[in-house]
């Protein structure tokens, strides 16, 4: 049985500065700059009055984010309150002792988090199991047979409340007394995705697991939210599992950013006629191991959750550096299909020689977070190749 995490108990303080950090959150811009912010100032009460009383500046806190930091939106605030008001319901900000530890150590982690259910579980070893939306009937059993197998093991079971081989995962994390399951949204934290899931999420926030987003109360999906919530994901595992996915799925994304976050990537094989087995067989083939049964998923991660028992109470040193996962390659995007004027902007900005983000930074004037947003998107429109780290146009091919 994997041993469980301990996780400090929530303070009265700490829920006292919720409604400030709802109005640093709703502030928007650069997550960087704000959580050095919350770093220095040692809550999000006093960053907001150190932020108001410092002239704007481009990178920390421009004339937008001053004007909204004054005066936050009420509509979003007054949703964002009521909804923190209810049972269950906590906002952990990044200068809490109860943000997840895993996340904190991962690439470019959210300022917050909004949480339905119970925070323990995002302290929990986890596997991020993700796949298809459409996975075939035996890809969908599989899904279901190595998360009962992982939560029976005391892991936690980490998706995005997708259909297909998220929900098969998460059910079968439910199934498993005691066990925990984290859902991850792109959405509000009150907002199922899929619709047809609003029963699941609800189980899932009751059954001692977690459902947990970045975004404010009442936000509605949004293209954008899914790639970036990946790496939220891929930052709260151990490892990630991949049971089936086509060679453009966004589980790959959640591969590449597990792999860039120093976790173990795992992938199963399948039929070399299944389409949706593509994806595993290329990141099998670019170093993710293969796996055919949840049991080497559990020996294989073994050392880090022995790893992580020892080191929680003293804090989380960096995370070790492993070889990452390559991204797979996709077909030539459509030159036809037009940009949104930000993204052709990004797009006008890359070249074919690999870029890294702060060249596209000062090229575009956009923030960090909002390029990592696009070129997530990008990626899998198979517009954008990642390098090491850096970015580039992918030649279309004739």
């Amino acid at each position: 049985m994997i041993p469980a995490a301990s996780r400090p108990a929530p303070s009265a303080h700490r829920d006292a500065d919720a409604p400030h950090l709802l109005a640093l959150v709703l502030a928007g811009g650069s997550a960087m700059a704000r959580r050095r912010l919350l770093e220095l100032h040692g809550s999000a009460e006093r960053a907001i009055a150190a932020a108001m009383s410092a002239p704007p500046r481009p990178g920390l806190h421009d004339a937008g984010q001053h004007a909204l930091l004054a005066r936050p939106d009420p509509v979003a605030l007054a949703r964002g309150l009521e909804w923190l008001a209810r049972p269950g319901h906590r906002l952990i900000g990044w200068h809490s002792p109860d943000y997840p530890p895993l996340l904190r150590h991962a690439p470019n982690p959210p300022l917050a988090l909004f949480v339905d259910g119970d925070p323990a579980a995002l302290w929990k070893p986890a596997v991020a199991v993700v796949g298809s939306r459409a996975p075939s009937a035996g890809g969908r059993d599989n899904a279901h047979g190595f998360a009962r197998v992982l939560a029976r093991a005391g892991l936690a079971v980490t998706s995005g409340l997708a259909a297909g081989i998220d929900a098969a995962a998460h059910e079968a994390a439910l199934s498993v007394a005691d066990a925990a399951t984290v859902a991850v949204l792109g959405t509000g934290p009150d907002v199922a995705y899929p619709r047809r899931h609003a029963a699941l999420r609800d189980r899932i926030a009751a059954s001692g697991g977690a459902v947990a987003s970045e975004h404010p109360p009442g936000t509605p999906p949004q293209r954008s939210h899914f790639p970036s919530r990946n790496r939220i994901i891929a930052g709260l595992a151990l490892g990630t599992l991949v049971v089936e996915a086509a060679e453009r799925s966004g589980a790959l994304i959640t591969a590449r950013l597990a792999g860039e976050a120093g976790r173990e990537v795992f992938a199963v094989p399948g039929s070399i006629h299944n389409p949706m087995a593509r994806g595993c067989h290329r990141l099998i083939r670019d170093g993710a191991q293969l796996v055919e049964s949840a049991d080497e998923v559990i020996e294989a991660l073994l050392p880090a959750v022995s790893h992580l028992a020892e080191t929680l109470s003293g804090g989380l040193p960096a995370a070790p550096a492993s070889p990452s996962i390559a991204p797979p390659s996709a077909p030539a995007p459509d030159s036809s299909a037009p940009l949104e004027p930000g993204h052709q902007m990004l797009w006008d900005a890359l070249g074919f020689d690999p870029m890294p983000m702060d060249r596209l930074v000062e090229r575009t004037g956009l923030t960090a977070a909002a390029l990592s947003s696009m070129l997530l998107l990008m990626e899998l429109d198979g517009k954008v190749a990642v390098q090491h780290g850096r970015y580039v146009r992918r030649a279309a091919t004739g």
